[in-house]
Order: structure tokens, then sequence, then C-alpha cells
């Protein structure tokens, strides 16, 4: 099979074209034929070299969101799914196994029905970056009502994060650069706030006491801690726990976590097609243009996601 992947760690250009053996489908896996793969942040890690065992051997094939038709199924899998149905699958990218590819298998587990009425591109970009955003919800546990602030909410796991946010029934703040606002208020924000390092003073200045939560899409680290009220939460995607001042804890989450979270994703699935969640494709290249699709990731400012067509 095709593979897209790298053997000596690097830039856009380390990427190449791989011919593979088609994976076997072990006990409890599935195994797809890949249409679709979104291009994410930590592919351009894998590619560096910057996410990837000390142990593992080149080939190494990125990809953590895929979607396709199922092609094979394991014996013993706990599925209700057939060969033949359109699926969106999560991949945990180790070694040569990636969503880079046409075929990939993945654990029962990890696969559900495609959103209806969604192109392959579209319904590519949900799994990861979504089962992101509600693991970092999760991690909040916030009851409908409780105030949150995400940033980076033009970001794709920021704008899943407001827009799940929304659904949870929280009062949503975001920050948003003036290019981003309309995208970020049609996402349904219910405050929007300039980017920067002032953003934390601005929430306060609207919730004096401060919001009960916050999710960290952007990275910014411990300028966001004063938007936080006293013994709140702050959700990063990077860095390590830490308690600070005022009984602020800083949890850090990883979505491998919810790798195996199936009735998690088919939520997805289900919001997606009640109109709850928007799903954002930035561009769609052939997988021989991974190349291209890593200059444009590395580039940055991309709203919504790159796709690699198989």
């Amino acid at each position: 099979m095709m593979a897209v992947g790298v053997t000596d760690f690097g830039g856009p250009e380390a990427l190449q074209l791989l011919d593979l053996p088609i994976p076997e489908v072990g006990p409890g896996e599935i195994r797809v034929r890949v249409s679709a793969a979104t291009v994410n942040a930590i592919d351009s890690l894998i590619r560096r070299g910057l996410a990837v065992a000390p142990t593992a051997q080149p080939p190494h094939v990125p990809g953590m969101d895929a979607v396709g038709v199922v092609d094979r199924i394991g014996e013993g899998a706990d599925t209700d799914l057939r060969v033949g149905d359109r699926v969106i699958a999560i991949v945990v990218p180790s070694g040569t196994h990636g969503a880079y590819a046409q075929y990939v298998t993945v654990p029962a587990a990890s696969v559900v029905r495609a959103p209806a009425g969604t192109t392959d591109a579209q319904a590519a970009s949900l799994p990861m970056n979504g089962l992101t955003a509600r693991l970092a919800l999760d991690t909040l546990a916030l009851a409908p009502g409780h105030a949150i602030a995400v940033t980076g909410a033009a970001g794709a796991v920021g704008g899943y994060a407001v827009q799940l946010a929304k659904a949870d029934g929280l009062h949503v703040v975001a920050d948003a650069g003036p290019h981003d606002e309309t995208l970020v208020k049609e996402l349904g924000a219910d405050i929007i706030l300039p980017r920067g390092p002032e953003y934390a003073q601005q929430v306060r200045a609207h919730l004096p006491e401060g919001v009960d939560g916050l999710v960290d899409a952007a990275s910014l680290g411990e300028i966001t801690t004063p938007a936080v009220r006293d013994r709140g939460t702050v959700v990063s995607l990077r860095g390590l726990e830490a308690i600070h001042e005022r009984g602020i804890v800083t949890k850090p989450i990883v979505v491998f976590g919810y790798a195996q979270e199936r009735a998690k994703l088919d939520r997805l699935r289900q919001q997606t097609e009640d109109g709850q969640l928007a799903l954002r494709v930035a561009q769609v290249l052939p997988a021989e243009q991974a190349e291209q699709a890593h200059q444009l990731l590395d580039a940055g400012g991309i709203r919504g996601r790159l796709v690699l067509e198989f």
C-alpha cells in the first residue's frame, strides 16, 4: 500500500511516499481503507522526531485522523459495523502505524460511523481534535450555567471546545484576533475578547470573580491563570500539572487516553449531524502533496484543517 512518512527526521521535505505492507487485522481490530487523513500539529512533531519513542525504528508514518470504509473486521471485535460502512477513526501513531496510509488498523473502540451529510475531508477533521476538546471539558467537569474561558478559539481544538461547551450549557468567553471575531461568534462564544497578554484582565473586567475553568488551547501558559476564579482549573494541551496561587490547578491532557472512548466519538458524530458542531476544512491536497501540506501547517495561521486525500 502507499503511505506517507519519514525515514529521516526533518522539515516538510523529509516526507516521502512509502510502499508498505497492508497491515494485518488482529483480534478486536478493524481495518479501514483510508480515503482522507487530517494533518495536525502532532504530525509535524512526529516528522521532526519530537513525538517518537526513542526505541522506534523508521519509517515513521504520522496521522491521527482517518475517514474511509471498513475493509475487514477482526475476530471478536465488539462492533455493529459491517464491511463497506463509511467510518471515522482516531489513530494512535507508532512506527508505520499512522493514518497517512491507504489502510490502517485500529481497535474496534476507535472507529464509528462517519457523520451523515459530510464530505470525507470534513469527517476526517473530527476525531482527534473533537475528542481533545471533549476530554478538556470532561476534565473541567463544569455544570451547566458555569463560565468557561477558551484561548485559541479560532483553532481546531479551541473551536470545538467553544461549540461543545455551548452544547453543555456553559457560558463561554473566547479570544479572537480581529479577522477571527466573526468566526468565533458563529461558533457560539458569548463574549469575544481580543487575543494577547491582556486577555485574562479583560476576562475579569466582564466576570469580576473569574471564570470557573479555562481551556488553554493556544498554550499561553501562566498568563491565563488570572482569568480563573480561586480554586478553579486550567486545562493545558501542553505542560505539566501545577498548583498556582489561589489554589488554581493546571491539568494537562493527552488525547491518547480517549482513543478508545467509542461512545464519546459517536456522540461527536451525532452532534455533527444535529448541527451542534461545524467541521472546518482549510484545504484538501492529494497525499502525494504531503510536503506542501506540512509547509502550510508549519507556516501557521490555518483556520480549519488541512486534509490529505488517498
